[in-house]
């Protein structure tokens, strides 16, 4: 089938309607709004390493019929899917890793649509033939679309990409009514430990869930103080400029849920959210001051009540931290697909692939046994 690619330089060079349309609307980070606003915050573009090159596929009457959030990479920092080590392993073979295409939404290790298709799947193998040329006619070494949504692996192991997985705790709301009857569904000790440390985090603190027309100004300049402190000791610089968060509030206050920590009339803490159609998203956190378990009150368990209170089927947690498996988040796998290039490296990458995902399998398990949830 011929199709007509074009490749953009810019989400903003592609009308939001036709993006959006594409996305479906359940995603918050596929949104138009939450690409255009990282652009436009100096998030990315510039020196930032991460080059938007935004991929659609146009029908026969030049409409967009489907797309992909990509970026020209020229570093592989803020993925959450590290492949470090095949960097290091091509560059000792003489070749050149970087620069390289990614599909992803970045900074951002949740799962969502990779391929936008709207209702147009047939064009799921174009669109990532497309990529591939992109790689081949560019000297790129390879294309990586990570933390896709499970329905669209087949469409990527069809294609012939390289399958990779991970864990990632993620909390799943089995119809709790209330927080108390999550609670009613782990064992005694845990229960009592959750209860515990709920208790110890909420003493002398007053807690605020925010969304709408509830954020203020002089909140986002909180948490801006938050978000430094932690991107600084995990990341060396934070990923996102000060703008960024203005915009989040000026443009996508419904899909944000901000949990804050106030000691004495003062933000202390806060943890950041993005709310799906059928999902919760914890992004951020960080603190100003050192509280027994308000990092667990803020992150989780604010994070399951507000999903129960909204009907929504997941809390995502975001990357790493198995803390989070005695708190009622479940490890589940992530998923990333892979295009290399050079024959060579791809059969070395496969090779290595088949060895890590037999490793990731039995860590899930080995990790489910651990849950804090009533056996039998």
């Amino acid at each position: 089938m011929s199709v007509t690619a074009r490749i953009h330089h810019s989400i903003s060079e592609i009308a939001a309607d036709d993006w959006d349309r594409l996305a479906g609307g359940g995603n918050p980070f596929t949104a138009h709004t939450f690409l255009s606003l990282l652009e436009e915050s100096g998030s990315v573009g510039g020196r930032s390493g991460w080059s938007p090159l935004p991929v659609v596929i146009e029908d026969e009457a030049g409409r967009p019929a489907a797309a992909l959030p990509a970026y020209l990479k020229a570093h592989s920092q803020g993925e959450y899917v590290f492949d470090h080590s095949w960097a290091d392993a091509w560059q000792r073979a003489g070749g050149s890793y970087y620069p390289k295409l990614q599909i992803s939404v970045p900074f951002t290790p949740a799962t969502g649509p990779r391929l936008l298709l709207g209702d147009r799947s047939d064009l799921a193998p174009s669109l990532l033939r497309v990529a591939e040329r992109l790689c081949e006619g560019n000297e790129l070494s390879s294309a990586h679309a990570t933390f896709i949504e499970p329905a669209q692996l087949p469409l990527f192991e069809e294609a012939g990409w390289l399958l990779r997985s991970d864990i990632q705790f993620h909390w799943e709301n089995r119809g709790y009514a209330s927080f108390d009857d999550f609670l009613a569904a782990l064992s005694s000790r845990k229960r009592k430990d959750i209860r515990k440390e709920r208790a110890a985090a909420q003493q002398g603190v007053d807690i605020r869930a925010l969304t709408g027309d509830a954020l203020r100004p002089e909140h986002w300049d909180a948490f801006w103080q938050f978000y430094q402190d932690t991107g600084a000791r995990k990341w060396g610089r934070p990923y996102l400029t000060r703008q960024a968060f203005d915009l989040l509030g000026d443009r996508m206050a419904d899909r944000v849920l901000l949990v804050l920590a106030f000691l004495d009339g003062q933000a202390v803490a806060g943890a950041l959210n993005f709310i799906g159609a059928d999902a919760l998203y914890g992004r951020y956190w960080g603190a100003i001051v050192d509280r027994p378990f308000l990092h667990f009150e803020l992150c989780y368990y604010q994070a399951i009540d507000a999903a129960i209170a909204l009907g929504l089927g997941r809390v995502e947690a975001g990357a790493q931290g198995q803390h989070k498996l005695a708190r009622g988040y479940e490890p589940v796998r992530t998923w990333s697909a892979h295009y290399i290039v050079d024959p060579g490296f791809r059969a070395a990458v496969a090779d290595f692939l088949e060895r890590e995902r037999q490793g990731v399998a039995q860590d899930q398990l080995t990790l489910g046994e651990h849950t804090p949830f009533r056996k039998g």
